[in-house]
């Protein structure tokens, strides 16, 4: 009798830690709150304002406008042609985002630069940057209902994004980011992984 109570006890203990481990690895769908390495506010807030900084540059934000025009050139104004986002962001009717936007660059000054997935984000997912301060896009970043749907481990993975990596790519005559790629990647990570805290908001 003591050897199966035993047994019981170990398999229930086996079956119980297998799904705790199941449970945590599954994070791709998972709404569940961020999970941090520590919670360090100062160095949080101070990784994000370098952050803000590229995202706020041209070559984030003209993607990441308040209406559904892209915006163009280093002055981010309206895109010159007037093109709609659609539905999915890649465009209206004839005016799709691919008819100009190659999968590579086009060489020359200032030439349509190129992904094989160029658009803005999709009309139920606007993710506007422009207009934004730091503390208002910091939370939109960390919120599922206007980043996406993404948990912790795809907004890490999102700064590797192939559209993302594009930014430091993005054509002859054009200006770069203010950080370069990998200390965009690093201020990124440690901001989230510091606690994810937003700037003050300016009163």
């Amino acid at each position: 009798m003591k050897i199966r109570i035993r047994t019981f006890v170990v398999t229930s203990t086996l079956i119980l830690m297998v799904a705790v481990m199941a449970f945590s690895l599954d994070t791709s769908k998972s709404k569940a709150p961020f999970v941090v390495m520590k919670r360090d506010s100062i160095a949080s807030v101070a990784a994000f304002k370098k952050v803000y900084s590229v995202l706020m540059s041209p070559r984030c934000m003209n993607c990441h406008p308040a209406g559904d025009v892209p915006l163009q050139g280093d002055d981010s104004h309206l895109h010159a042609m007037l093109p709609k986002r659609g539905l999915e962001g890649k465009g209206k009717y004839a005016m799709k985002c691919a008819n100009c936007h190659q999968p590579t660059n086009i060489a020359g000054l200032n030439k349509p630069p190129g992904h094989p997935n160029w658009h803005l984000p999709p009309a139920d997912m606007k993710m506007v940057f422009q207009g934004k301060t730091a503390n208002e896009l910091a939370k939109q970043l960390l919120d599922p209902r206007t980043n996406g749907n993404k948990n912790m481990k795809q907004l890490i993975a999102h700064a590797d994004d192939g559209l993302v990596k594009a930014g430091w790519n993005p054509g002859e005559g054009r200006t770069l980011p203010p950080l370069s790629h990998a200390a965009f990647k690093k201020a990124w990570i440690a901001w989230l992984s510091n606690g994810a805290y937003a700037p003050e908001a300016k009163k």
